[in-house]
């Protein structure tokens, strides 16, 4: 796949909102490496799109802390095993299929608290499209082979790495690590998963490059 298109805002939401058609379920996804900004755009999309989407993020789907510590991967939280990626299909499955009259709830996670937090976004059944974004939409080992299929378009979202790498730095010590930490964490951990990540580009629909 080509190098990522410089695509504007106003171009990416008209192809969202093509998805958005009333009477019918879509899912969007919004895939790609740690930091390079899925949930500020999707959240973005999802606001200009008014009460068109609603957006369920594959972070709601870590695995708690308490149950990281158990497993023995706490210092490996983001890579493929320390989530829920059954139940993410699972959710994603039942949201393609909404029932008349019942009102679906998928969890979130709070960054504040490193958790994921149960019952957080209500999608009702007459929303048409459902925004999801995350790292793994792309991967296909494992539990995460069923989660492309449910998806009706993937965009995969990309920054130039410099950038990308100073912003998860920036992230990580706001959300209260320190800076030694911070960059170890980014170089040990994150950039890890970002490479896992790119192997699924291929599978995606649009190739963005895009810039908050």
């Amino acid at each position: 796949m080509d190098a990522p298109a410089r695509t504007g805002i106003t171009a990416l939401t008209a192809r969202a909102r093509r998805l958005a058609v009333p009477g019918r379920r879509r899912l969007l996804g919004i895939a790609g490496p740690p930091g390079a900004g899925k949930s500020t755009l999707a959240a973005l999309l999802v606001e200009r799109l008014g009460g068109l989407a609603v957006l369920v993020p594959m972070d709601g789907f870590h695995l708690a802390g308490a149950e990281l510590e158990r497993l023995g991967r706490a210092e490996r939280k983001g890579a493929p095993d320390t989530f829920d990626a059954a139940g993410y299909a699972a959710l994603l499955a039942r949201l393609r299929a909404p029932e008349p009259g019942a009102v679906v709830y998928a969890p979130a996670f709070d960054r504040a608290l490193e958790e994921p937090v149960a019952g957080s976004v209500a999608v009702p059944p007459e929303i048409p499209l459902v925004v999801t974004e995350g790292n793994y939409l792309l991967h296909d080992e494992g539990p995460w082979a069923p989660v492309r299929p449910l998806l009706d378009e993937v965009w995969f979202l990309d920054l130039d790495p410099e950038e990308r790498v100073r912003r998860l730095v920036d992230r990580h010590v706001r959300f209260g690590k320190e800076p030694a930490h911070a960059e170890r964490w980014v170089r040990d951990s994150d950039e890890a998963n970002a490479r896992l990540v790119a192997r699924g580009r291929g599978r995606a629909d649009l190739f963005v490059g895009w810039e908050d």
